[in-house]
C-alpha cells in the first residue's frame, strides 16, 4: 500500500500574489492587456477563480505586474554579487548584462500595454514617483560604483561618476537598436569596450594623439 501523499506547504497571500504575477510577466509581455485571466491560471497551474481571490480584478493584477517589473531589486541583487576579483572588464559586462536584462524585462511588459492601449486607457500602474526613480538610479549608481571602485586608482574620474556615464551607455544601447540596416549594433561586450576605451577604433587613439 503505497503512502498517503503529503500536500505541499501552503503560500501565504503575499507568496500566492508574488507567484501570480511572475507567472503573469510574460503573459503579459507576449499580449499585454488582452492576455485573459484564463491564461495565467492555466500556465500558473490553479483555478481562475484563484486569482480573483489574490486580486480584485484583471486591473488590479495588471498594475501587480508593472510595479514588479519596473522594480529594481532582482538587478541589484544580480550586481552585488558580481565578483569583485573578477577583471574590470568582465565585471562590467557581467553588470551590463544584468542592467540590459532589466530593462528589458521592464519595457517588455510597459510596451506590450502601451501597444495594447492599456496604459492610455486605464493607465494600471501610474508612474513612478520621481523619488522613487531618483532612489533607484542612485542605488544602481551605487552599485556600479562598487564595480569600478577596486581599479580607482586606474581610473580618469571617480568611480561613481563614472558609473553613472556607464549606465547611460548601457541605457542607449538598449533603447537604440541602429539607425539602419547598414550600421553596426552594439552587444554588451561592444558597449563595455566603447565605455572602456571610447568612441575609436583599436590602433587609431596612439593615432589621433600623436
Amino acid at each position: 500500500m503505497n503512502p498517503p501523499r503529503k500536500r505541499a506547504p501552503g503560500m501565504s497571500p503575499e507568496q500566492r500574489r508574488d507567484m501570480i504575477v511572475q507567472v503573469a510577466l510574460p503573459l503579459v509581455a507576449e499580449y499585454g492587456s488582452s492576455v485573459s485571466t484564463q491564461q495565467i491560471a492555466r500556465a500558473a497551474g490553479i483555478g481562475e477563480a484563484t486569482i480573483f481571490r489574490a486580486f480584485e480584478d484583471k486591473d488590479t493584477l495588471l498594475r501587480a505586474c508593472v510595479a514588479e517589473a519596473i522594480r529594481p531589486d532582482r538587478m541589484l541583487t544580480e550586481l552585488a554579487s558580481i565578483s569583485l576579483d573578477d577583471p574590470l572588464r568582465e565585471r562590467l559586462v557581467q553588470a551590463a548584462d544584468a542592467l540590459t536584462a532589466y530593462l528589458g524585462r521592464m519595457g517588455a511588459v510597459v510596451g506590450a500595454l502601451y501597444a495594447s492601449g492599456a496604459l492610455q486607457r486605464e493607465r494600471p500602474e501610474p508612474p513612478a514617483p520621481e523619488n522613487s526613480r531618483e532612489e533607484s538610479l542612485t542605488a544602481t549608481s551605487a552599485a556600479l560604483a562598487e564595480l569600478l571602485e577596486p581599479d580607482s586608482d586606474r581610473l580618469r574620474l571617480p568611480a561613481y561618476t563614472l558609473a553613472s556615464w556607464f549606465g547611460f551607455v548601457v541605457m542607449a544601447l538598449s533603447r537604440s537598436p541602429g539607425w539602419s540596416e547598414n550600421e553596426p549594433v552594439l552587444d554588451v561586450n561592444g558597449a563595455v569596450d566603447l565605455f572602456l576605451h571610447g568612441a575609436l577604433r583599436p590602433g587609431e587613439r596612439e593615432a589621433a594623439v600623436g
